[in-house]
């Protein structure tokens, strides 16, 4: 079967990355509504031949496309649901100031989404098309479900609840086709992905002339300068727990002393614990500062603020279970894959405890979420191996039979 098969996918693969084009060609910025919602109808026409029907549900969010659902009904009791996205991080302004588009290179595809996750999406057409060909009794007998989130780049909740209102009792796995692990130099199907909880810190102080009375003023910003070695020193190697603060601001003219100042930032972490004490030290900032005005002791405040938080997926027995069918076909096949814990999210997060899940599925690539290209070749911007799609497809497809019990 696997000569044939890699012999009627690399038959497939032209089509394959026709289509990638046609869909890398569409803007998909998670705030272009428009363009996330045609990528969206594409989608519904690539899948349809193979016998899909396709249902859009409204995001929660108005600014957001439609999630898609696409459904093949099987004749028996079995479903395997497959995980992707429509949108990416680029806006259209980004890709026409960086000439960010579909490009060519030898065995490279460049182009926003060609590896985060357009090229995802076709590795599941891919995927089906051979199952069709080569396993069409359990092609027909499985229900499969193609569930593709409009906002994953936000990693919208309202697209979890969208999942599990299409799990089913017979749902035996969710398999999401992000580009594969690449830690180490190899080639790994991911196993894990650290949760993430954004945060405000903000300190208050007093105003005042900064050359007349500087000493009725609470200096917000120096204050601020104290506290942020206190937020990076919540992070804890030992625990895989980062903290990042990412942007500062504070102040508005040099002649005045500012009277807030503010950094937000980000932590990640795979255990929920260390991620829950991470957020708790936040807000335990929260208090009196230490900055007091000369002139009547006055003393400025300082607040700390979880603005939106992400739970881990954290390492678990069902979805070793699964990578451990994935490693031994791979290993079999002689196209050995490993696993990684990812520090980046992705849908699975949302899903991993409601069904085994497991990630890392699609094809080779690099340098997601990057549009610029420098002279020196420094930099490149994200693109997908052309050459990754059929042995990875021929992977997934013996992987998928040998979890259904049919290989």
């Amino acid at each position: 079967m696997l000569e044939n098969l890699s012999h009627f996918l690399n038959g497939e693969l032209p089509a394959a990355l026709e289509t990638l084009e046609r869909m890398v060609r569409i803007n998909s910025f998670t705030e272009n509504r428009a363009g996330v919602d045609e990528l969206g109808r594409l989608t519904a026409e690539t899948f349809a031949p193979l016998g899909f029907t396709a249902e859009c549900v409204p995001s929660v969010n108005p600014r957001f496309g439609d999630h898609l659902v696409l459904t093949r009904r099987g004749s028996g009791p079995r479903s395997v649901a497959l995980i992707s996205h429509l949108d990416t991080v680029f806006p259209a302004a980004e890709e026409e100031a960086n000439d960010f588009r579909w490009r060519r290179e030898g065995d490279r595809i460049y182009g926003p989404g060609t590896n985060d996750i357009k090229g995802g999406t076709m590795m599941i057409w891919l995927v089906l098309r051979g199952l069709r060909q080569f396993a069409p009794d359990v092609f027909e007998s499985v229900t499969w479900r193609v569930l593709l989130n409009s906002s994953e780049e936000t990693l919208s909740p309202d697209f979890g609840d969208v999942c599990r209102g299409c799990f089913d009792a017979g749902t035996v796995a969710a398999l999401v086709f992000e580009a594969e692990g690449t830690t180490g130099g190899g080639r790994n199907v991911v196993v894990a992905r650290k949760g993430r909880a954004t945060w405000r810190v903000t300190a208050t102080g007093r105003g005042a002339h900064a050359g007349s009375k500087p000493g009725v003023g609470v200096n917000a910003i120096v204050e601020l300068a104290g506290v942020i070695p206190r937020i990076a020193a919540i992070a804890d190697p030992s625990r895989e727990l980062t903290v990042n603060p990412g942007v500062i601001r504070g102040g508005s003219v040099l002649n005045r002393v500012p009277h807030e100042a503010v950094v937000e930032g980000e932590m990640r972490a795979f255990d929920p614990a260390a991620l829950a004490d991470g957020r708790a030290a936040i807000v335990a900032l929260t208090g009196e500062g230490g900055v007091r005005a000369l002139s009547d002791n006055h003393v400025g405040r300082v607040e700390g603020v979880i603005t939106a938080s992400s739970r881990p997926w954290p390492r678990n027995a069902e979805t070793d279970r699964l990578a451990a069918i994935w490693l031994a076909e791979s290993a079999r096949l002689g196209m050995p894959l490993g696993t990684e814990q990812r520090g980046g999210l992705s849908d699975g997060n949302l899903i991993w405890d409601s069904v085994p899940t497991l990630d890392g599925l699609g094809p080779r690539g690099d340098h997601a979420h990057c549009s610029e290209r420098s002279a020196d070749g420094q930099k490149v911007p994200e693109y997908v191996e052309a050459s990754s799609f059929v042995p990875k497809a021929v992977i997934n497809i013996h992987a998928i039979l040998a979890l259904l019990g049919e290989r």
